[in-house]
């Protein structure tokens, strides 16, 4: 059975509002392209009023800036018993919306939990240095919050990225506005609801759905966004560079997909390299930023190589992700 769509909206300022545009767009199952909701699609007067809100809940008399840091602490790990409570909805609706097998949905949400948990104990642990100077004088670092964060999720790991970035960015201190992958928005507007749950103080997480051109495009070129973290490609990473420059020279984290080989040599063991460039090249089919994306095989082991690789992947069965016949040993350790 499909899992229930509880969260079609924008989240802003902790309420759950339609676009201002009231327009929306369908999501889909990608297993077999049907419509599962229409979500509400933000543009630039939507990113107008999270960025406002994230603003307010930053400068002005900060409930969450200002926050004892082992408190903020304390929500986040509220947050991650939160998404260990709902772990079974949400890898079902990971995969529903994602096309993740849901075996490996299980395990990136289990990684999260543990994620969330680590991320929550450095809330309280942001220090600075003292640092010797000639002459009479005191040097030292203070480690501060940002600002305002714009968090751009990528289609292919939604849950996993999600905490990562934003879990982070809160432990800190900042405050947040996602705008998650057009075509996978519906676990981040779940897991939005679970740190509002948590007790995340007004206005210090913001989702707005959208597509890149309107609300992605919109976020990053923002005058109050102070920093923006980025997961997708090389191309659209060059114009959020671009688009800090322009603004207000923005902070930019990237991370950009890459063309990974994987090389075997002459001396491989058949029965571990085989597996092992299955896990790269296959695991979630191949959607994955650390995939190897070519293969270079020494000539001495080529042909056999081949053969074994080819039999392995044609063990991989391709189907509903639901099934639980798919193989979950993708992920191989060296015996």
């Amino acid at each position: 059975m499909a899992p229930e769509i509880k969260y079609t909206k924008l989240f802003i300022d902790n309420e759950w509002v339609d676009a201002k545009s009231g327009k929306t767009f369908e999501t889909y199952n990608p297993h077999d392209g049907s419509v599962i909701a229409k979500v509400a699609e933000g543009d630039k007067e939507d990113i107008d009023l999270a960025v406002a809100a994230a603003k307010r809940a930053f400068h002005r008399n900060s409930e969450w800036r200002l926050m004892d840091a082992s408190k903020r602490g304390e929500i986040l790990r509220k947050f991650s018993d939160l998404i260990e409570r709902d772990q079974k909805y949400l890898a079902e609706l990971e995969s529903y919306n994602n096309g993740m097998v849901l075996a490996h949905a299980k395990t990136f949400i289990g990684g999260a939990v543990g994620m969330v948990r680590y991320l929550a104990s450095c809330a309280d642990k942001v220090t600075g240095e003292t640092i010797p100077s000639d002459g009479e004088v005191f040097s030292y670092t203070l480690r501060q919050p940002i600002g305002v964060c714009g968090l751009i999720l990528p289609w292919n790991g939604p849950i996993y990225i999600f905490v990562s970035k934003v879990t982070t960015a809160l432990a800190a201190g900042c405050t947040v506005v996602v705008k998650p992958a057009e075509q996978t928005p519906l676990t981040a507007l779940a897991l939005a609801a679970l740190l509002a749950e948590a007790g995340l103080p007004k206005g210090v997480l913001n989702v707005v759905n959208g597509f890149g051109p309107g609300a992605g495009s919109s976020l990053t070129h923002h005058s109050d966004v102070a920093k923006v973290s980025f997961t997708g490609s090389v191309e659209v990473g060059k114009l959020i560079q671009q688009a800090s420059g322009n603004s207000n020279l923005k902070r930019v984290t990237l991370e950009l997909g890459g063309k990974s080989p994987l090389i075997i040599m002459n001396d491989a063991d058949l029965n571990v390299a085989v597996p092992y460039a299955a896990n790269a090249v296959f695991f979630h089919q191949g959607q994955i930023c650390i995939a190897a994306s070519r293969l270079f095989v020494q000539s001495g082991i080529y042909d056999k190589f081949v053969e074994a690789a080819v039999k392995y992947a044609q063990s991989i069965k391709v189907g509903n992700p639901t099934d639980p016949t798919h193989r979950t040993d993708l992920r191989l350790t060296r015996k």
